[in-house]
């Protein structure tokens, strides 16, 4: 039986997806209320995205926060790059910031 490599599957999530959101339950039924938060500010913006249900796979749980070295769920990856938490992507979104990179993404889409 060959060992899972949480990184590598995670890199792949986040390159092969545009937008990615790795949060506490599913973008119809998030299960808590910074995932929830993130998931209404990515809609506000319109933009599709790749959701990960870290619950479902407590080895993407700590992997994700290894990979980021950010401790918290839910992170948010754009284009390939972490872009933050729900405290970050609601400053970028007040800002205008989010809106922005998100232009970006459908630009070069």
């Amino acid at each position: 039986m060959s060992e899972r490599n949480i990184q590598q599957e995670i890199h792949q999530i986040v390159t092969e997806n545009p937008v990615a959101l790795f949060m506490k339950g599913t973008p119809t039924f998030p299960q808590c209320g910074f995932s929830a938060g993130a998931v209404q500010l990515l809609k506000n913006v319109g933009v599709p995205f790749a959701a990960v249900n870290v619950l479902a796979d407590p080895d993407i749980r700590q992997g994700i926060k290894d990979y980021a070295n950010w401790p918290t769920i839910p992170q948010l990856y754009i284009k390939g790059e972490f872009v933050g938490g729900s405290d970050i992507m609601k400053e970028l979104y007040a800002s205008g910031e989010l809106q922005k990179l998100v232009e970006e993404f459908t630009k070069a889409a």
